[in-house]
């Protein structure tokens, strides 16, 4: 495998193509396994979803790694639009290669628009926030429209749940701790995704996970107890917003749809000063997927939950761990060929 690294003696448009890559390993992804794997040839990049690091306790359908690289692949979209290239994305292009989940090409050099230049500043700031949001602020309806419209370019739908939807969303949420609490393949997996070593460059440090605190809505359980350090801070999340990610199917194109979906909207939030995190175990469980399902109006498939409000202060958070460019990007033969 050869390695690529943006220099003077490329083309314009594979430096942009590789600049693309390397800011959507910033996207969010189902334990931050960072499920991905990009290809350069030609002037085209290629995602290929990293089978290696599926959760096959928790995902073995593929359905969140999936998802997790749709979210990479609208990172990449943004990054070419903001850069100056119209992104020509072509998914699922291969029957033979299922792994080869996209291919984007540098289109036509076309000036960034405000909502890309928007949308690509607010990578490096996206995180997941996990604290309890605003009790006394709560998101406008202004900023939900921007948040519906995001999931729409992305052909999926934003459903706001109501504040009964909620208290089956807190059922969901709790039957689901339930279930994966008595399933050991789980368990471990979690473990090994949430302990990793010093340094590692992805799994989810307890720094960035708050202790436990009080809740309409559990959030999930990551068995840290005591290296959970981050402060939970002292809102109660009253005000925040629980917002399903549905699409009309649920095909794989439908996964990789709803992650570009989940990526668009959390940078909008992001651009919008508002916090987010993904509530992936409520849909992780067939059981409680099923039980959203019956909520969502029209009907649809939920595929992720996220909730948003209004951050705590101090606003800044640990950064996660993100692998380098070296691990994901190359040159070389495509992955899997």
């Amino acid at each position: 495998m050869t390695t690529t690294h943006e220099n003077a003696a490329f083309p314009t448009q594979t430096t942009a193509l590789h600049r693309a890559a390397e800011e959507a390993g910033h996207a969010p992804s189902i334990l931050n396994t960072q499920p991905w794997r990009w290809h350069i040839h030609d002037d085209a990049l290629d995602l290929y979803a990293d089978t290696t690091r599926q959760l096959g306790a928790t995902d073995p359908q593929g359905r969140l790694l999936t998802l997790s690289c749709g979210a990479a692949l609208h990172h990449a979209r943004v990054t070419l639009a903001a850069n100056g290239f119209e992104p020509v994305t072509d998914r699922l292009p291969d029957p033979d290669h299922p792994a080869l989940l996209a291919r984007i090409r540098a289109g036509r050099p076309q000036p960034a628009g405000p909502d890309d230049a928007s949308a690509y500043r607010a990578i490096r700031r996206r995180h997941s926030d996990r604290r309890r949001f605003s009790s006394t602020r709560a998101v406008n309806a202004g900023e939900l429209a921007v948040l519906r419209a995001a999931a729409e370019a992305e052909h999926a739908r934003l459903y706001r749940m109501t504040p009964d939807d909620i208290e089956f969303l807190a059922h969901a949420t709790q039957r689901a701790r339930v279930i994966g609490a008595k399933d050991e393949r789980r368990v471990v997996e979690q473990y090994a995704w949430t302990h990793r070593e010093p340094g590692s460059a992805d799994g989810v440090p307890g720094d960035t996970v708050p202790a436990a605190a009080a809740r309409p809505v559990p959030v999930r359980d990551f068995d840290l107890g005591g290296e959970a350090t981050l402060d939970p801070g002292s809102e109660d999340d009253r005000n925040t917003e629980y917002l399903i990610i549905v699409t009309d199917h649920d095909r794989r194109a439908d996964w990789l749809a709803a992650g570009e979906a989940t990526s668009a909207v959390w940078l909008a939030a992001t651009a919008q000063g508002l916090a987010a995190s993904p509530m992936s175990s409520a849909v992780e469980i067939p059981g409680a997927r099923a039980l959203l399902a019956g909520l969502v109006d029209p009907a649809g498939h939920p595929q992720l939950v996220l909730r948003a409000g209004i951050g705590p202060e101090p606003a800044p958070l640990p950064p996660s761990p993100r692998r380098p460019s070296r691990d994901v990007i190359d040159t070389g033969e495509p992955p899997g060929r």
